[in-house]
């Protein structure tokens, strides 16, 4: 089964986009993966438009060819067509499949580019923006690897733990800009909304398979992103500690869900019908 980024549709979609980013031609037609995959084509006029001083090992290069190359030769990507004998008959549908295996051919091609541009930017442009903040030139990068990242995840467990690394990331950030307490907020904001979307992606999955693994990476979570938020209400600034303490506030709330689907699961209720910002809401064992 093909994974649902690189479906034949959306792979022949990706190449459209690539080419339409690139100057060529553009197709009057919209998909509903346009969204996931403005991401990937965002990372690659990025690397081509402001590409860092990293240099990349040679060792990763020589793997990354090989696999390249592997690649190709399986999918018969640069090989001469071979002719095709057909029924009398069918010579108006064979004439077709030149050009629909010319357009797959340039689809596997383009994501072939696009693995290698991805694979690449998460090892050297990672690299140079991983400490990049909120108004460095790379930070526009940082974030745009992020969403690749995503996009790249098949999984909504896996979906669910980056974006709660990615909260981690910005408690990293909001400790490091606390001169700026515009920047501060504004961090702060984005890390609570990557724990909310972190949580609602756990939480449903566990309430729809009666599972608790996924509230256990949550309550993982939970035990060292309370104390790292906690340090940040030394400031002096008052406003600045109330936001903090909104943020310890919607940790608590992510904590009470966390318990009371796990409660939910172990009495045996049926999964939540109703939700909200952090997931299934749960009844309660009474409920019963």
């Amino acid at each position: 089964m093909e994974s649902n980024l690189f479906s034949r549709r959306r792979s022949e979609r990706f190449a459209q986009l690539l080419e339409e980013a690139n100057g060529g031609r553009r197709h009057h037609a919209r998909s509903p993966a346009d969204d996931e995959l403005a991401a990937l084509v965002a990372v690659g006029q990025r690397l081509a438009a402001d590409r860092p001083a990293v240099e990349v090992d040679a060792e990763f290069r020589t793997g990354l060819r090989a696999m390249l190359v592997a690649t190709a030769e399986r999918e018969g990507i640069g090989a001469p067509a071979k002719p095709k004998i057909t029924a009398a008959g069918a010579g108006a549908r064979g004439s077709l499949l030149p050009a629909v295996t010319g357009r797959r051919v340039r689809a596997r091609g383009a994501i072939l580019v696009g693995v290698a541009a991805g694979a690449i930017a998460l090892s050297g442009i990672s690299a140079a923006s991983e400490n990049a903040l909120p108004g460095d030139a790379l930070y526009g990068m940082k974030r745009s690897t992020e969403r690749a990242q995503l996009a790249l995840t098949s999984s909504d467990i896996s979906r669910g733990q980056l974006f709660l690394d990615f909260a981690r990331t910005r408690l990293d950030e909001a400790a490091t800009v606390r001169a700026d307490r515009m920047g501060f907020s504004a961090v702060l904001d984005d890390m609570d909304a990557d724990v909310r979307q972190g949580v609602r992606l756990l939480t449903t999955v566990a309430a729809q398979r009666s599972d608790p693994a996924g509230l256990d990476t949550i309550d993982a979570f939970l035990t060292g992103q309370r104390q790292a938020v906690g340090r940040l209400l030394d400031r002096s600034d008052h406003a600045e500690r109330d936001r903090t303490h909104r943020s310890l506030s919607l940790l608590d709330a992510v904590g009470t869900r966390a318990d009371g689907l796990r409660a939910a699961i172990a009495c045996g209720l049926p999964a939540p019908v109703a939700s909200d910002a952090l997931g299934p809401t749960p009844g309660t064992c009474t409920d019963r």
